[in-house]
């Protein structure tokens, strides 16, 4: 073998790494790829979706979860190339203790998830993500009454965050005020929480935020009345919110007074009302008062209008 390798002119370091590589030693690229196979045949033997790219694994997705448990959160957290991972249906084996497998993803730029049950300190483990620009997080924690969302004030180190949707979670006030803290977002979206009007009010420090989606606050747990979270008031709130370019409000009832406010916004291109309450009427004016912003609205249906009587009870 040396004859052979002096005869080929390979110089002494060349000569090394050929007989590492020879005896396994040697880490390449291959055995990565290889790495990421064999992984991708695991997670797609558990209904998961996997894209390879160049022989590495940039993608994963899931639509139901409930098979994945640490042993696979610990394989997925080995894939250095992943972009993109998606966990949806029940992820509730995504727990404080296998969320740190997924802090080695430092590749990962976009991240969803749907009912995964940490707390507020775990979610400290996602804050190691430097490349991360989109997270979504539906029925975090639920129904677990000591979630507040407090913990997203980790994510104030992500430089590359823009856009963060938080849904169907004991999220409150405090979570608000957390989300306030990460000023380089984008994009928000949170709907049946439990913030209140002065948790809206929080956003205001989002100094930068182009497009906003506020939905209803959920019902109590325990049935008790409950304030809503979203009425003409809010308006005067969101009418401060000069960056705005697209607003969308979800499970409202609402006004023409309480809508022109919004008049402020300056930046607005977009208004969006989903299962909103409000009349034609008032709709014409408020399509009168701002010319230069699309308006998408429709009537409510008999059976959307039930629905939403019953949501809006205090």
């Amino acid at each position: 073998m040396s004859n052979t390798v002096q005869l080929l002119g390979i110089a002494p370091v060349a000569r090394l790494s050929l007989t590492l590589f020879a005896c396994g030693m040697l880490t390449t690229s291959v055995g990565t790829r290889a790495d990421d196979a064999q992984i991708a045949t695991s997670l797609r033997a558990l209904g998961g979706q996997v894209t390879e790219t160049g022989g590495a694994v940039t993608k994963v997705s899931f639509k139901d979860c409930s098979k994945l448990g640490e042993g696979e959160f610990k394989q997925i957290g080995q894939l250095k190339s992943l972009k993109t991972l998606t966990l949806y249906g029940s992820c509730k084996g995504l727990t404080d203790q296998t969320l740190v497998h997924l802090a080695n993803l430092t590749a990962l730029e976009e991240l969803g998830t749907d009912g995964i049950q940490v707390t507020d300190g775990g979610l400290k483990h996602l804050a190691a993500l430097p490349n991360l620009r989109s997270a979504a997080f539906f029925h975090i924690a639920f129904p677990d009454k000591g979630f507040t969302g407090a913990g997203f004030a980790a994510f104030k180190t992500l430089p590359k965050l823009e856009r963060l949707t938080v849904a169907g979670t004991p999220f409150n006030d405090a979570g608000m005020a957390a989300v306030a803290q990460l000023t380089q977002l984008k994009e928000f979206r949170t709907w049946h929480t439990f913030q209140t009007q002065t948790g809206n009010a929080h956003l205001l420090k989002l100094t930068g935020l182009r497009s906003l989606m506020l939905g209803q606050r959920l019902r109590q747990y325990s049935g008790k009345p409950n304030a809503l979270s979203i009425d003409d008031t809010t308006l005067a709130t969101l009418a401060k919110m000069k960056s705005l370019e697209t607003l969308t409000l979800d499970e409202v009832r609402l006004t023409h007074a309480g809508l022109a406010q919004i008049k402020a916004l300056a930046q607005l291109k977009k208004l969006i009302l989903q299962r909103a309450d409000i009349s034609e009427a008032d709709i014409a004016k408020l399509r009168a008062d701002l010319p230069s912003v699309t308006i998408d609205w429709k009537p409510l249906t008999d059976t959307e209008r039930k629905a939403l009587d019953g949501f809006l009870k205090p």
